[in-house]
């Protein structure tokens, strides 16, 4: 069985969890201090996720940035379309933190303010 280690970041422990494949197809993990970390693992190996967190011009504010986030995380695999769409984008202040600004983005979830745009 092949054996794949990785560092939880669930939280600030930076657990060394080490992963093997078991005979029904599963998962054993080792090395957790919680079982957020368990969970981490076998989430990592199938369905990797992550927060976008970026920057979007501000159409009606010359060299001025506004701070974005998605909403929830994003498949990995999707992060460079994302950000060719991020790319593509520009706000038009006023914007206030949360506000939405790409709508259901790859069909993963909303890009929104994580800043306030006057």
């Amino acid at each position: 069985m092949e054996k794949i280690e990785m560092i939880c970041i669930n939280c600030p422990l930076g657990c060394m969890l080490t992963v093997e494949r078991d005979a029904e197809g599963g998962f054993k993990v080792s090395g957790n201090t919680c079982p957020r970390g368990e969970k981490y693992a076998v989430n990592e190996l199938t369905h990797p996720v992550r927060t976008l967190t970026t920057t979007v011009a501000i159409g009606n504010r010359e060299g001025k940035y506004l701070a974005v986030k998605t909403a929830k995380p994003i498949s990995k695999a999707k992060l460079f379309e994302a950000m060719a769409l991020v790319n593509a984008t520009k706000a038009q202040a006023p914007v206030k933190i949360g506000d939405v600004i790409i709508e259901n983005m790859l069909g993963e979830a909303d890009l929104v303010a994580a800043s306030d745009a006057e």
